[in-house]
């Protein structure tokens, strides 16, 4: 019964968005005032981190309105005929969640992107250094791409095509660090751009300033690997001992109820 309500449901607001007799993109559009007090302050930037800056934020915010509503619609032509402030309740519940659920995720995908940076950036650190003993830091910096974490290439590319440019200011080393905004990638593009600037007689001791805050960020990319599987040891063992537990209630009161039936 209720997937012959909700196939009648999807029709008939079908044949309303066709005919124009109820268009939710155009209610969306000329209650944009309203609706734009919904919006998460953070969602723009998460949005924008996930899929660029050419991201239409208005219209993904308003693509997140549309199907937020035509779930609830759904949802309440299926139960109209239990309709009661509690059905009321339920579907604002509903909607509310369709609608927080794309924010949520682009806030997941934010957290995990930037461990990810967050985890690579000093191995990657620590093959420029390597090469930045035999080359320039430019040069080095060119040579680095083709072994760099897919995550860095094109962020890299960028950079390197603003310093063949011309532009021998720190905007090109300060643009990579925000493209990847982790704890210390402004502070290393720092260190780099003072190491490419530096005389060569510095260069040495530049080099191990360099090299000790590379060796600093791969032990603390150490312990926060070691941490995690701790984390999820503990998670799994604890999941475990719970399972465990429950079984066994169950048997004890499986074996609790026979012996009541048998006497």
């Amino acid at each position: 019964m209720y997937y012959e309500i909700a196939a009648l449901a999807v029709i008939i607001i079908f044949v309303m968005q066709y005919i124009g007799g109820f268009n939710i993109n155009k209610f969306v559009d000329d209650n944009a005032a309203y609706f734009q007090k919904l919006k998460e302050s953070d969602f723009e930037f998460y949005a924008k981190a996930k899929y660029g800056d050419a991201i239409d934020i208005d219209k993904l915010f308003n693509q997140r309105l549309r199907d937020a509503m035509l779930v609830t619609l759904l949802m309440g032509f299926m139960f109209i005929s239990k309709f009661n402030y509690l059905m009321i309740i339920i579907l604002f519940a509903i909607f509310l969640g369709m609608f927080k659920l794309p924010y949520f995720k682009l806030k997941k995908y934010y957290k995990s992107h930037l461990h990810l940076i967050d985890t690579q950036l000093p191995y990657y650190l620590k093959n420029l250094e390597i090469l930045i003993q035999h080359y320039t830091v430019p040069v080095a910096l060119g040579k680095s791409v083709g072994d760099a974490p897919e995550i860095f290439r094109d962020g890299l590319k960028d950079m390197i095509e603003k310093i063949n440019a011309g532009d021998s200011t720190i905007q090109p080393y300060m643009d990579f660090a925000k493209e990847f905004p982790v704890r210390d990638s402004m502070r290393m593009m720092r260190l780099l751009y003072r190491l490419g600037l530096g005389k060569q007689e510095r260069k040495q001791e530049q080099l191990l300033t360099f090299s000790r805050n590379v060796s600093s960020l791969q032990q603390k990319a150490r312990e926060a690997r070691y941490k995690e599987r701790l984390d999820k040891m503990e998670s799994k063992t604890m999941q475990m001992l719970i399972a465990t537990g429950a079984g066994v209630m169950g048997l004890l009161v499986l074996s609790i109820l026979q012996t009541f039936n048998a006497m």
